[in-house]
């Protein structure tokens, strides 16, 4: 297991949005999250690498591990957890520079490269990873804001494996795509689960039962379900998933 979860309660405020969620998230494997807006899913994903921490008010009590280690203990080094644990955001937010310095900037910054060489081989490397080589090989130094929303998207993805992460949280990473652009970035997910652990934060079931190995269903900030996906969509044990997924409610 890379990430274990237990008893989690989080809060904005006095407005509790967690609670009491114990999971563990399996290595080199997908895990989507489901249920319908305002559940909790995106506040869990966010939870993962301390991104809340950025919320006035928010707190989180109980338990999150990476690789046995609690993430919210004093010591740990923040900055180094968001290396380890990438976001991708439902929209793309490239930097406004080139595609080459999107992906460069944190090699860059956190000094994974010394030399330009160095620089360049990490950038083909990340790129390629994202299934996006190809199209951008011969214009990586024309403006990012120049490419499609799904070639963005993936410039991102490209963008966070470059500092060499071990999970890769996503939320919503297609909702804002066209059906093709959608198909890539689905395809890209499925290729990167041989290195990395992804979590998924989707609203689309039919895209969670194609590319996740495992299933989370929240419902009123709790963790309802959860299982392998095949089981969560072929026999789910709770009704309230089942009702879910058959499209009653949500």
């Amino acid at each position: 297991m890379k990430i274990n979860v237990g008893r989690v309660n989080f809060y904005y405020g006095k407005q509790q949005a967690l609670y009491d969620v114990s999971t563990r998230i399996r290595q080199q494997a997908v895990t989507a999250l489901i249920g319908p807006s305002g559940c909790g899913k995106s506040t869990f994903l966010r939870s993962l690498n301390r991104m809340n921490d950025l919320i006035p008010g928010a707190r989180l009590e109980g338990k999150v591990e990476l690789d046995g280690e609690d993430i919210y203990s004093d010591e740990m080094d923040v900055i180094h957890l968001r290396r380890r644990v990438g976001m991708i955001f439902q929209r793309s937010n490239p930097f406004p520079m080139s595609v080459y310095d999107n992906v460069a900037y944190g090699v860059r910054v956190n000094k994974l490269a010394r030399k330009r060489l160095e620089v360049d081989e990490i950038v083909e490397k990340t790129l390629r990873a994202a299934a996006l080589w190809e199209e951008v090989k011969d214009r990586l130094h024309r403006s990012a804001m120049s490419l499609s929303g799904g070639q963005q998207q993936r410039l991102c993805i490209a963008r966070a494996l470059a500092v060499e992460p071990e999970v890769l949280l996503m939320d919503e990473p297609a909702s804002a795509l066209d059906p093709i652009s959608t198909a890539k970035i689905e395809e890209l997910i499925y290729n990167l689960k041989q290195s990395y652990t992804i979590v998924v934060v989707t609203h689309n079931m039919q895209q969670a039962a194609r590319i996740s190995d495992e299933t989370g269903f929240f419902l009123n900030g709790r963790l309802v379900e959860f299982n392998e996906t095949k089981r969560i969509f072929t026999a789910p044990a709770v009704r309230e998933t089942e009702d879910y997924i058959t499209g009653r409610f949500g």
